[in-house]
């Protein structure tokens, strides 16, 4: 195995090494069993020697060896004589790729998420309490109690914030109807506006938000179900101006137009006032999207919308015959993770990982321009004269994965750019960051 190779090994233990308790060699093989069990790694992939593994974690020996020797007995690794350590070949080829081998992926760029749960503190919990609900049955539609008191308000729960964005649009639209977009969007509402048959028409936006004469201009035009706008941008990161909100409300106001509003990221403000609220100025026609997934933990899968009556009880009932009720256990625990955990922390140390890449991606990639978030997860990078999805491919080939920017615009426009997420820890960004140099010097 190269030395480049066990590089980027290293840099995915570490990341890994972070959490739980117990002597290293327990933790170490914790990871390798995690990276193994979910596909990070592949039946087959070749593992570094113990002395390299040792050398790259500045760990002892033994403590590598003691690792491998717990995954031995459990049948994850295997050993082949004058050849070195492998995984178990049993089992099918993980989705993910093959990490270390063409094509495989060590550092996921393109996902904007919380990449693991380790910024959480963990309150002691009762597996009893958890299991309490006022129903007994469990399937209590508007949400758990607790919960929706810490929320505040009457919210709806929903199973993240996409299960809220494809609620709030198999309300709104119905097939062949215009939906208005910001330009760039997200790629998760471009989906859910495609799925029920509506069509995404963008509208031009500045670092403040949609044009307010472009917005009325393309309501005009193209009578729209609804629009759809985010409070901080993904994949831009801009954060949306309070005076242009208040305009754009009132547009919308007047024309009698719905507008689902998604403020999953409205926590994640690393700079700057905070953003608008559409509901302020048009307290009748406005769902708000929120979710758990960006301040806490993607896995969780608990989000909510908030919206005026009816739309409220037509949500609600949309939301019934697709899922019954989200998962009380999973709300409860969010409720005690909410009760122990601030957002500040969170929101620093990505400020942090957005800086940090950022200043390898102008030592190493100088060409590459963007303009710096004041929130989200990520950068919105233009690479010159470059084609990004087969910039993208070929990335892959380098182990990072990357969005091009097609993916985010309702006619698969912005192709010469990249949403780049800055989640990753340090030592994982600055690996991607030489991947993708590679990348773009290759002829």
């Amino acid at each position: 195995m190269s030395s480049a190779d066990v590089d980027q090994f290293a840099a995915l233990i570490r990341d890994r090494l972070r959490h739980g308790n117990g002597p290293l060699s327990r933790r170490l093989a914790t990871a390798l069993t995690d990276l193994a069990r979910t596909g990070a790694l592949s039946p087959g992939t070749r593992l570094p020697s113990e002395r390299d593994l040792a050398r790259v974690l500045e760990c002892s020996r033994g403590a590598v060896a003691a690792a491998f020797n717990a995954l031995f007995e459990e049948g994850i690794c295997e050993r082949r004589h004058g050849s070195g350590t492998y995984l178990a070949a049993a089992g099918r080829e993980s989705a993910m790729g093959r990490l270390l081998r063409p094509g495989a992926v060590f550092a996921d760029l393109s996902t904007s998420v919380v990449p693991d749960p380790s910024h959480l503190r963990v309150p002691k919990l009762d597996p009893a309490a958890l299991l309490s609900t006022p129903s007994r049955h469990g399937y209590d539609l508007p949400g758990e109690p607790g919960l929706r008191e810490l929320i505040g308000g009457e919210p709806l729960i929903t199973g993240g914030g996409q299960q809220g964005i494809d609620l709030a649009t198999r309300c709104l639209a119905r097939p062949g109807d215009a939906v208005l977009v910001e330009d760039p969007t997200y790629t998760g509402a471009l989906a859910a506006i495609q799925s029920c048959g509506a069509r995404a028409v963008a509208v031009p936006t500045d670092r403040r938000g949609m044009l307010p004469d472009a917005f009325r201009d393309a309501i005009a035009r193209h009578r729209p179900a609804f629009a759809y706008a985010q409070a901080v941008h993904n994949p831009a990161g801009t954060v949306a101006d309070a005076d242009r909100v208040a305009e754009l409300s009132g547009i919308a106001r007047d024309a009698a137009l719905p507008v689902v509003e998604d403020r999953t990221l409205a926590e994640l403000v690393h700079e700057g006032p905070r953003p608008g609220r559409f509901a302020d100025e048009h307290p009748h026609g406005v769902v708000e999207v929120h979710s758990l997934s960006k301040v806490l933990w993607g896995g969780l899968r608990v989000g909510w919308l908030a919206a005026p009556e009816p739309l409220l009880a037509q949500l609600t009932e949309l939301k019934q015959t697709s899922d019954l009720a989200t998962s009380t256990v999973g709300q409860r625990f969010a409720a005690e993770l909410l009760r122990h955990n601030d957002f500040a922390t969170w929101r620093a140390e990505l400020a942090r990982r957005r800086d940090h890449l950022a200043a390898a991606l102008r030592s190493h990639l100088p060409q590459w321009t963007w303009e710096r978030p004041a929130g989200g997860l990520s950068l919105w990078v233009r690479l010159p004269g470059t084609d990004t999805e087969r910039f993208a491919e070929l990335a892959r080939d380098n182990g990072v994965a990357v969005a091009p920017g097609s993916l985010f615009a309702a006619d698969r426009g912005h192709r010469d750019h990249l949403r780049l997420s800055f989640a990753l820890g340090p030592e994982l960004l600055d690996q991607a960051v030489a991947a993708l140099a590679r990348t773009w010097e290759r002829p």
